[in-house]
């Protein structure tokens, strides 16, 4: 399924619209998305495993939720509404905090996405459709995961470092 994107100049101000499919198949990186870590409270993240059938990324270790910020929306926005889709979680039932902004020209990102934290002590009822399994693990153990050849989406681990400094 296809969606309108917004794409945005490198101070994060919307300059036009596109397909998702065009942003891609361009490999353009001034589009926007989010990206949020579920984290206990003894510090670990909670990581999914991507499905087989995702187009970009299957079978790859994610952040705890994710998605395209859609034309029109704002990052707040999609926040709750991806992690609905993905978790089943509501917003207003949860301690969460604003982590930042990270950008392609700053961060080395993929695209201009607001990163979120979510305090969650319980297992997440995911998505099927988006994850296969998820797993608790501190930071530094996620890094450790992929060096040693776990498949992640390109970000995760420059979000991990940059956020939790592993």
């Amino acid at each position: 399924m296809d969606e309108l994107l917004d794409l945005v100049d490198q101070d994060d101000n919307v300059i036009g619209k596109m397909w998702r499919s065009e942003v891609y198949a361009k490999g353009l990186s001034n589009f926007r998305a989010i990206n949020a870590f579920l984290k206990n409270s003894q510090g670990e993240i909670w990581i999914p495993l991507r499905v087989a059938t995702k187009k970009l990324f299957p079978l790859h270790l994610d952040m705890s939720v994710g998605g395209h910020v859609s034309s029109g929306e704002s990052y707040d926005q999609s926040f709750k509404r991806e992690l609905l889709e993905e978790l089943n979680i509501d917003l207003t039932q949860v301690v969460y905090r604003k982590i930042g902004l990270f950008v392609p020209h700053k961060h080395n990102v993929s695209a201009f996405q607001t990163v979120y934290e979510i305090d969650y002590d319980k297992d997440p009822d995911f998505n099927k459709n988006d994850f296969i399994e998820g797993h608790w693990m501190l930071p530094e153990q996620v890094i450790k995961l992929i060096a040693s050849g776990k498949k992640a989406k390109s970000d995760l681990p420059k979000l991990l470092r940059l956020i939790y400094g592993v």
